[in-house]
């Protein structure tokens, strides 16, 4: 070697002494202790092993390093006494054999720049979520603590760790990973990550058109596709971090090198969810942290992976919009409900932590209490109604009303109205509870006997019609029926609908209530004046009437006095006759002078002279005949005459 390159390789020796003396330092992203020595990098021997023969050092390097100029280099002294007579004594090629055998040791022992997977480090410290690694570095690493899940034995100080350096954190704290990785030192290294498909290490160096430049040893290029990132200002965040990323396509002629971050981090993450899944059991508590909302539910970050709290699960009152319960990024307690294994998902539930709202309701309702809730939901047959926080009540359209019949329950009640209702029945097994709301309201039958006594008169509207009569709506509650019969007293109806219709407002007379079957019979005919009634009104008892003979049955004859009016006469039995003819007390004997005045008498005058009148006689009656009777008896309530026979 000539004597020109001497003074270089002891530059170059001086350095690495110099190193030695100093703790490592990172140069892709640790500062330059002095600013008046340039942080500049030669990726050279990284690319080209040292050790193998090779040209001289580049010619950029001054052969003559000054010691004013340069700072940086090792203060102006003699050359060292064992280096400087192996030197001399050697000639050319034994120099050389010495510059490699130190660097060969400097390699050996900063592991950083070799091309070994990991870097040795001791951790130091360890707190409730990091663990902080000694790596040799200015600055400490860290590593979470959930990469130690599933370790044999929890991590202390003290404890070596191999870890890869990934970048550095907004603390400034280098970000460790457990993972083994390589850095290409050369082609052939880059041929085997390749071959092997391994993970090697890189640094982002720029953002260029379709994705980034990354340094692997050589320059590579990251598509922005598989770059594990979704927006263009997260690949800015990039450029200066160290990545791991895998050689998709390699080159080594055109020296064009592709690598894919994309596929890298989604294995790491699928081997930490696959860990996860072995790790979460069924019925168990855990902690997690809400990563998104939707319609149906939240997704829940357990920590490498996510599970499934769905809407129904969250509370046990009926949440309308998770958002009123849940936020994004809230720590939450959720139970394990179940494990799906082959698709891998988890369900989550957070009421199931809460007592159940039904364990007690047998003891704090029961049948016949009044209570109020609010209406939750409707449906084709009723309305739930909210009691008690996660306990529901149903009104069956059947209970909403006393007097009309509901076909929705939109007609009487909507959501969020607050009502009051009375249980009705309890189902604890079941969770059913029956509410009454028309019985909230009170039984108008209860009343109905006193209200609506026989006789009395009622006015309403006619609810409905039917074919045997129509329905009155006499109060809130109570409807009584007109029977066809009922309506008219002039003529024969063959619907109701001939004179009545819906809606239309009647009066009529009470005849007949039944509070046990809840019916109530109406008449309106009886309220409409009649013959009979008109006669009622103007005669009394005494009065003299005449009739038309009806009929003659068993003593007794059908008297007509109008139109309408038929009564009932009562005949007398028949006496036998007077004798002609007067028989002494004693001697029996007619007397004729007697017999003969009666006659005379009777002829000239028509009447009886010195006797009593003869009494009317069934006999003297015959149908058809018009006779004059007396009122014996008149009962107005009950509209019923009885006539006595005069003659």
């Amino acid at each position: 070697m000539s004597d020109t390159s001497i003074p270089a390789q002891e530059a170059i020796l001086a350095t690495i002494l110099d190193e030695e003396t100093h703790p490592p330092v990172d140069p892709k992203v640790d500062p330059p202790e002095d600013p008046k020595i340039e942080p500049k990098i030669d990726p050279e021997p990284e690319r080209q092993p040292i050790g193998e023969p090779g040209p001289d050092p580049e010619p950029k390097r001054d052969p003559e390093p000054n010691p004013e100029s340069e700072p940086g280099s090792a203060p102006p002294r003699e050359p060292d006494s064992e280096v400087e007579p192996s030197i001399d004594a050697a000639g050319p090629t034994e120099p050389e054999e010495s510059f490699a055998d130190i660097f060969s040791e400097f390699q050996r022992t900063h592991s950083r720049r070799d091309g070994e997977s990991q870097i040795r480090g001791t951790v130091i410290a360890v707190n409730a979520e990091s663990v902080f690694v000694d790596i040799g570095f200015k600055s400490e690493g860290i590593l979470p603590l959930t990469a130690f899940v599933g370790a044999k034995e929890p991590v202390k100080p003290g404890d070596g760790l191999q870890v890869s350096v990934k970048g550095r954190d907004e603390d400034g704290y280098y970000q460790l990973s457990l993972f083994r990785t390589a850095v290409p030192r050369d082609w052939s290294a880059l041929e085997r990550a390749f071959a092997d498909k391994t993970a090697v290490m890189g640094t982002v160096t720029a953002v260029v058109k379709g994705g980034l430049s990354v340094d692997v040893g050589v320059r590579a290029f990251l598509p922005a596709s598989r770059s594990g990132v979704r927006d263009a200002s997260e690949l800015e965040k990039l450029v200066g971090q160290e990545i791991r990323c895998r050689i998709t396509k390699l080159d080594v002629q055109d020296e064009d090198v592709v690598v894919d971050r994309r596929v890298v981090t989604e294995e790491e993450a699928l081997a930490e969810r696959s860990r996860r899944y072995a790790e979460v059991k069924g019925g168990a508590v855990v902690d997690g942290t809400v990563r998104s909302l939707t319609d149906y539910g939240a997704f829940v970050d357990l920590g490498g992976v996510d599970g499934l709290l769905h809407i129904s699960d969250v509370a046990w009152t009926r949440v309308a919009n998770i958002a009123d319960v849940l936020s994004v990024g809230q720590q939450i307690e959720v139970k394990v409900l179940k494990i799906d294994p082959d698709g891998r998902r988890i369900s989550l539930g957070l009421k199931q932590l809460q007592a159940h709202p039904w364990d007690a309701v047998a003891e704090k309702y029961s049948a016949g209490d009044r209570v109020r809730g609010v209406v939750t939901r409707l449906t084709d047959f009723g309305a739930f109604v909210e009691i008690d926080p996660g306990v529901e009540g149903l009104v069956h359209l059947s209970e909403m009303s006393w007097s009309k019949r509901i076909h929705k329950a939109t007609e009487v009640v909507k959501v969020g109205d607050v009502i009051d209702a009375v249980i009705l029945s309890i189902g604890v097994a079941e969770r059913r509870i029956g509410l009454g709301l028309k019985q909230a309201l009170g039984d108008p039958w209860a009343e109905a006997g006193a209200r609506f006594a026989v006789g009395s008169i009622v006015e309403g509207p006619v609810a409905s019609i039917t074919k045997f009569g129509a329905f009155v709506q006499v109060s809130e509650g109570v409807e009584g029926l007109v029977h066809i019969s009922e309506i008219v007293a002039d003529r024969r109806l063959n619907h109701p609908s001939d004179v009545l219709r819906a809606g239309q407002v009647v009066k009529a007379l009470v005849l007949d209530v039944d509070k046990e079957k809840r019916q109530l019979r109406l008449s309106m005919k009886q309220l409409i004046p009649t013959g009979l009634d008109e006669f009622l009104a103007e005669h009394a008892i005494g009065d003299s009437v005449t009739g038309r003979v009806v009929s003659i049955e068993n003593g007794a004859a059908k008297i007509e006095l109008g139109d309408g009016i038929v009564c009932d006469c009562e005949l007398p039995r028949e006496k036998p006759a007077e004798a002609a003819v007067a028989a002494g007390p004693e001697t029996g004997k007619v007397n004729l002078s007697a017999l003969s005045s009666m006659l005379k008498t009777k002829w000239k005058t028509g009447s009886e002279v010195g006797t009593k009148k003869s009494t009317p006689v069934a006999g003297d009656l015959k149908v058809g005949q018009v006779r004059e009777f007396r009122i014996s008896e008149l009962d107005r309530a009950a509209k019923s005459i009885k006539l006595r026979f005069v003659h």
